[in-house]
């Protein structure tokens, strides 16, 4: 009899609530063992359930190397493997914001958050994802790091969320970047832009769309085929330039 093969370890940051727990229940649904991390390891137990969703017992903070080699060696430990990392932890600023106007003190903690957070996990999780036959990173983007959206993109805000969009314009960099570099191995990287999405109140009204919809297109980047795409930005499961 040919042994049933293990179900797809999958680690979803900033996953406690919002995008991030919908994405891993929908990745949970798909039959892969999710795991959820947040700054505070409650609140991630708290949303685990009986729908697959299971919380990093420590807590994950992407900004804080100790914090990230500690989640790092709990995940070495149990489950002891990794095959799918999304990098959805991220930090905002105030629409008002603007590159000239910007506190910088500021604008370094959304980037060491929405830039280096995700390298720095990444990083210390990819000797545990090159043991996968099937590893995949995703890195939840924005179109406002793109030149590509028309309402949201870089010179379509009027210089507005000024770190934010830097932030994540540096993140599609780090996809492409990373994806070079590892052309040559199972490891496939990608970013997704999400699309504008309700998780806050009142984000209807704005013409934001059900955390449901925009799980979608980080769910099929978590599960491409290993023919499947690297390197690229996509929205929707269709490119998007940046």
């Amino acid at each position: 009899m040919t042994p049933t093969p293990a179900a797809p370890v999958a680690l979803v940051t900033g996953g406690a609530r919002g995008l991030g727990l919908e994405v891993a229940r929908q990745l949970a649904a798909t039959g892969a063992d999710v795991l959820i991390a947040a700054r505070d390891p409650r609140a991630a137990a708290a949303a685990a359930g009986p729908d697959g969703v299971r919380a990093l017992p420590v807590p994950l903070d992407v900004a804080d190397p100790a914090s990230v080699a500690a989640a790092a060696a709990v995940l070495a430990e149990e489950p002891g493997r990794l095959d799918v990392l999304v990098n959805n932890a991220a930090a905002y600023v105030d629409w008002s914001e603007t590159a000239a106007g910007a506190d910088l003190e500021a604008a370094r903690g959304v980037l060491e958050v929405n830039l280096l957070g995700a390298w720095r996990l990444t990083q210390a999780l990819l000797p545990l994802l090159r043991t996968s036959p099937h590893p995949r990173v995703v890195n939840v983007s924005s179109g406002a790091g793109s030149h590509a959206d028309p309402a949201f993109g870089l010179t379509a805000r009027g210089g507005a969320a000024a770190s934010y969009g830097v932030s994540k314009a540096a993140l599609n960099a780090l996809t492409a970047t990373l994806a070079a570099e590892l052309a040559d191995t199972p490891v496939m990287v990608n970013a997704v832009c999400p699309g504008l999405t309700a998780t806050w109140p009142g984000a209807e009204r704005t013409g934001a769309r059900p955390a449901a919809v925009s799980a979608e297109g980080v769910v099929w980047a978590a599960t491409l085929p290993d023919d499947g795409p690297r390197g690229g930005f996509f929205r929707d499961r269709r490119p998007l330039g940046w």
